[in-house]
C-alpha cells in the first residue's frame, strides 16, 4: 500500500542561492469541512476557499501569537469574505452574499474580483490579544483575482516582492464524492545582500523562480497523491530547494456557549427580550453554523440587572 501523502499543512521552503523563501499550502479535508458547513453557491465557495488558502499562506510568513485575519468587503454579490488562522493552526472562514445579485450574473459567472466582490477593500489583521496593539493593513480591491489583490497589498503597504499561485476546486475522492481542495505556492524575496554581482545574480534568480513557479499547474497544487516536497523538488531542484518541517492545520472554530453568553450579557435587557422568538433565543455562529439556544428562563438570567 502506498504511503499516505500528508494534507492540511504549510510546507516552508527556501531556494538558498537566490535568497528566496516560500510556502506551499495544501488543504484538503480542512477546506472541504469549512466550505460544506454552509450551502454556498459554487462561486461563493470558490472565492471563500481562495481567501482561506491565501490567509493560511500569508500567516505562515509571520511570527505572531494570536489570530491572523484576511477580510474583504465590497459592494458586489459577495459582500464579505473572512478567513482567519491562529498561531496553533486553527483555520475558519465564512462569506456573506446577496443571492439576487449573484443570480443576476447568470448560471456560471466569471470568478473575478470586480464581478463578484465589486468595489471595496482588502484588510489583513494581526490580533495578539487585548493587551497588545493590533496591526491592520488595508488596501483597495485592485486586481482580477484575490491573489492579484494581495500582490497590490504587498506593493502598496509592505514593498515586498512576492509571487503567488492559487488553486481551489472540487475533486473526486476515492469514494467518488466531490470534495473541496485548495493550495497556494508563494515565494518572497529576502532583502538583497552582497555586492553588485551578488545582487545581479539574485535578480536573475528571482526572475527564474517566477518562471519556474508559473510552470506549476493547478492540478499539481490540488493533487492529493503528490507530496508537497515532491512538487517543490520538481519545480526548483536545479537551484537547490530546501524544505523545512511542515506546520499542521485544523478546521476549528473558536465559538462556544460560554462566549455566546458573555456576548449576550453585554446587551441591554430590552434588546435581549426582542431577540426571543417563540420562547427561545437562538444564536448561530457565522463561521461554523453551530447554534446555541436559550429559553426564556436562561435569557432572564443573562439579562443585566
Amino acid at each position: 500500500m502506498p504511503a499516505r501523502v500528508p494534507d492540511d499543512l504549510i510546507q516552508p521552503f527556501q531556494v538558498d542561492p537566490f535568497r528566496l523563501r516560500g510556502r506551499l499550502v495544501r488543504l484538503g479535508p480542512l477546506l472541504d469541512r469549512i466550505l460544506t458547513r454552509h450551502d454556498y453557491p459554487a462561486p461563493v465557495a470558490t472565492m471563500l476557499g481562495e481567501a482561506i488558502v491565501l490567509a493560511v499562506s500569508l500567516s505562515g510568513a509571520l511570527k505572531y501569537d494570536g489570530v491572523f485575519t484576511l477580510q474583504t468587503k465590497g459592494d458586489g454579490p459577495i459582500r464579505l469574505l473572512v478567513a482567519d488562522v491562529t498561531t496553533a493552526g486553527a483555520v475558519r472562514g465564512y462569506a456573506q452574499f446577496d443571492a439576487a445579485k449573484l443570480a443576476a450574473l447568470g448560471p456560471d459567472p466569471a470568478l473575478s474580483v470586480p464581478r463578484l466582490l465589486g468595489v471595496g477593500y482588502l484588510a489583513l489583521t494581526v490580533d495578539q490579544g487585548e493587551h497588545t496593539e493590533r496591526y491592520q493593513g488595508i488596501v483597495a480591491l485592485e486586481g482580477a483575482t484575490l491573489a492579484e489583490c494581495v500582490h497590490h497589498y504587498f506593493r502598496q503597504s509592505e514593498q515586498v516582492e512576492a509571487g503567488i499561485k492559487v488553486a481551489v476546486a472540487q475533486r473526486r475522492g476515492a469514494d467518488g464524492q466531490s470534495l473541496w481542495r485548495g493550495g497556494t505556492l508563494m515565494i518572497e524575496r529576502l532583502p538583497k545582500g552582497g555586492g553588485v554581482s551578488a545582487r545581479e545574480a539574485e535578480d536573475e534568480g528571482w526572475r527564474r523562480a517566477m518562471v519556474l513557479m508559473s510552470t506549476g499547474t493547478s492540478d499539481e497544487l490540488l493533487d492529493s497523491a503528490l507530496a508537497p516536497e515532491t512538487l517543490l523538488f520538481r519545480l526548483f531542484h536545479e537551484d537547490g530547494v530546501r524544505v523545512y518541517r511542515p506546520h499542521a492545520l485544523t478546521a476549528k472554530c473558536r465559538c462556544s456557549r460560554a462566549r455566546v453568553e458573555r456576548m449576550l450579557t453585554a446587551l441591554p435587557a430590552r434588546d435581549l427580550a426582542e431577540l426571543v422568538v417563540d420562547g427561545k433565543l437562538v444564536v448561530t455562529c457565522e463561521f461554523c453554523n453551530a447554534s446555541y439556544s436559550f429559553d426564556e428562563d436562561a435569557v432572564a438570567v443573562l439579562a443585566p440587572r
